[in-house]
């Protein structure tokens, strides 16, 4: 049977890495899956599993995906009520938190209770964005994030991090300066501050995990 994997198109996403980057995977993997980069809450009603990137500012990206008729409520039925296996890339990662303090207050989903803050960096050495390659550290065990083994290089390239209300929330955190969060889990949800499909090989095995993943819900 043929799964569909729907990569939500709001105008902020890094869509055709993402889409290529899954393509790959689920073809040297023998999976079979239809995959779809869409604005129409429909495809999302019909998928399977879902991914939301998300490149630039948490309220530009906010607003993309409210400007898009059905997507959010298609979004939350098949997440939070359907408990689909869902993953957050980078600013898609962040919209999952209760508000985002860059430019000012935004709303975000409210799936999980924390705020997205600026990286407080106490080392004059460090600039912002954070970027490039780093490693995570896995807080605790997830199925899809095992793949990884502990200590893993990934790329980064953000200037702020989903600070979590709930530390069980987190699923694994980086350095840089401080600690700050890489990896939000909660149940079928899964989202990555860094960039699986700029991450080489570690990055595809993330993806393919996802690809795999049944979450126990």
């Amino acid at each position: 049977m043929t799964e569909r994997l729907a990569i939500i198109d709001y105008g902020s996403g890094n869509l055709r890495s993402v889409e290529k980057a899954c393509l790959r995977v689920a073809r040297e993997a023998g999976l079979a899956i239809d995959i779809s980069v869409t604005a129409s809450a429909d495809d999302i009603a019909a998928a399977d599993r879902i991914i939301l990137p998300g490149v630039g500012a948490f309220a530009a990206c906010r607003q993309g995906l409210a400007a898009l008729p059905g997507v959010i409520e298609a979004l939350e039925h098949a997440v939070l009520a359907e408990k689909r296996p869902f993953l957050g890339i980078c600013v898609g990662m962040q919209l999952l938190a209760s508000r985002g303090l860059e430019f000012g207050e935004t709303d975000g989903l409210g799936w999980i209770a924390g705020d997205v803050k600026r990286l407080e960096l106490s080392d004059p050495a460090l600039r912002l964005p954070h970027m490039g390659w780093n490693k995570v550290t896995n807080t605790r065990p997830h199925p899809v994030l095992d793949v990884l083994g502990d200590g893993s290089d990934v790329y980064f390239v953000h200037s702020y991090y989903f600070d979590t209300e709930n530390d069980v929330d987190v699923a694994a955190i980086c350095h840089y300066g401080e600690p700050f969060t890489a990896v939000v889990a909660r149940d079928n949800i899964l989202g990555v501050q860094f960039h699986p499909e700029k991450s080489q090989a570690k990055g595809l095995a993330l993806l393919g995990a996802f690809l795999k993943w049944t979450p126990n819900v």
